[in-house]
């Protein structure tokens, strides 16, 4: 499993000049079952994406479609971690 860190290197305006490409590429994801939860920083200063790939290049290639990557308006920080620990919801999620 990973968690995404984007931060913003550019000024808000231009985040939303994106928003909506942005959008549809997370929703891409969502719908192949990779990405598992989204949403805004707060402050705005980012987004945070909880993912699951096989592998990080798998991952990095994968991100290099995100129009936020393809227009340099983040930085993308990558964390790989092994779930131990999960509320009964997400037991799926557990490392088997």
């Amino acid at each position: 499993m990973f968690v995404i860190s984007l931060t913003y290197v550019c000024s808000l305006e231009d985040v939303e000049k994106w928003l909506s490409d942005h959008i549809a590429f997370l929703d891409k994801h969502y719908a192949q079952g990779i990405f598992l939860a989204s949403g805004r920083k707060v402050p705005r200063t980012g987004g945070v994406i909880l993912a699951i790939a096989d592998t990080r290049a798998q991952l990095i290639d994968l991100l290099e479609d995100d129009p936020f990557y393809q227009h340099g308006l983040a930085e993308y920080d990558i964390t790989e971690f092994i779930p131990t620990k999960t509320a009964q919801e997400l037991s799926f999620l557990l490392e088997k």
